[in-house]
């Protein structure tokens, strides 16, 4: 069982969430340079080879996914809603990501590979047969630097192997909260019976932000309890990698086996319509929420969002360090939507304060 940090028992809401590995063992610098945040996307696939339409692998520094795709419409004169791209990446940041674009198949692709402008170049392109859809690629690999790196250098390497063995609570990261929580802060005054926003894409953050932040109090919860990485009696049971998961009314000697060895997770809500699938002492922490957020709750209902599941727990995998003089180098592979702040969260104190907002 997995104790909370006990400096963080008294943490409340999506920006101030407890730690589960206590406290972070070193302070040091994030971000100083856009290259010091790594992203490449893995796809999980590889492109058709023939269609209508052109995969772009497209490197990105200190530019918005969505302001990329619009400069690739704009120099390719397609529409804007024809490109396609599978997940937002930090801005803040040096990231390699997929785009798709319509092509004709007659055409050569050497146009494509000269696109280029201020924060972004295609460093590679391929025939493709459809568009990308958001949600479409496997996971995502980070390289990270932090920099003056101050605390128990013993105690990190603790840390990060612990991390290695046993993963992270996988909340919703600051990004997706926007800066200063202003996306949270549109969904709480929608909430209380103020204007829904006018702008469906600002409609859409407020949503996503408010959901995010019911499950990351859920997850705190199962933090503060000490049970975010271990199956409660009534778990909705989710198999790693998927979406799929299963109830478990009672938890045996091989289900509990089988989340020790990450093979399934824990999960809570991202909240909807619908009744959850949790039951008993899983649906007790969902439930505590709920009441302590009804007006929040009763939005993404009547928004006519539907109940789905997040795992709770965030394995981390492919974790290697190294250490240069005061600079620590991380790299890990996770999961698609999931936050590199997490982990973060666990190693460098007061993380999430340097996060930047509006994407993830």
């Amino acid at each position: 069982m997995s104790t909370a940090d006990p400096a963080g028992q008294e943490c409340a809401g999506p920006l101030q969430v407890p730690t589960a590995h206590g406290t972070p063992p070193v302070r040091g610098l994030l971000r100083a340079t856009p290259e010091d945040f790594g992203v490449e996307e893995i796809l999980g696939f590889e492109p058709d080879g023939t269609g209508s339409h052109v995969l772009l692998t497209v490197e990105k520094r200190g530019a918005n996914t969505g302001w990329v795709a619009a400069q690739l419409a704009r120099a390719t004169g397609v529409a804007a809603r024809d490109v396609g791209w599978s997940g937002h990446k930090d801005r803040n940041a040096v990231t390699r990501q997929a785009y798709t674009l319509p092509w004709p198949a007659s055409s050569s692709l050497e146009p494509c590979l000269e696109l280029a402008g201020e924060g972004y170049r295609v460093v590679a392109a391929s025939r493709h047969g459809r568009k990308l859809r958001p949600g479409s690629h496997r996971a995502n690999r980070f390289t990270l630097r932090v920099r003056d790196v101050e605390g128990d250098a013993e105690a990190l390497q603790a840390r990060l192997a612990l991390i290695a063995e046993r993963g992270v609570p996988n909340y919703f990261g600051p990004q997706r909260f926007g800066r200063q929580g202003s996306n949270l802060a549109r969904a709480r005054q929608w909430a209380a019976g103020g204007a829904a926003p006018r702008d469906r894409g600002a409609r859409a953050f407020a949503l996503s932000a408010g959901r995010s932040a019911a499950f990351n109090a859920v997850l705190a919860g199962r933090v503060q309890q000490g049970c975010w990485d271990r199956l409660l009696p009534g778990e909705a049971v989710l198999l790693d990698g998927r979406r799929s998961f299963f109830p478990a009314p009672q938890i045996d000697a091989v289900l509990a086996a089988r989340c020790v060895a990450m093979d399934v997770h824990p999960s809570g809500p991202l909240w909807g319509r619908g009744a959850s699938p949790a039951a008993d002492e899983a649906l007790a922490v969902e439930a505590a929420v709920v009441a302590n957020e009804p007006e929040l709750c009763a939005l993404l209902e009547s928004q006519g969002l539907e109940q789905e599941r997040r795992s709770l727990r965030l394995p981390v995998r492919g974790l290697a360090w190294s250490f240069d003089g005061d600079g620590l180098e991380l790299a890990f592979e996770l999961p698609r939507g999931a936050f590199a702040t997490a982990v973060l969260h666990e190693i460098i104190g007061d993380a999430w304060a340097d996060a930047e907002g509006g994407e993830d």
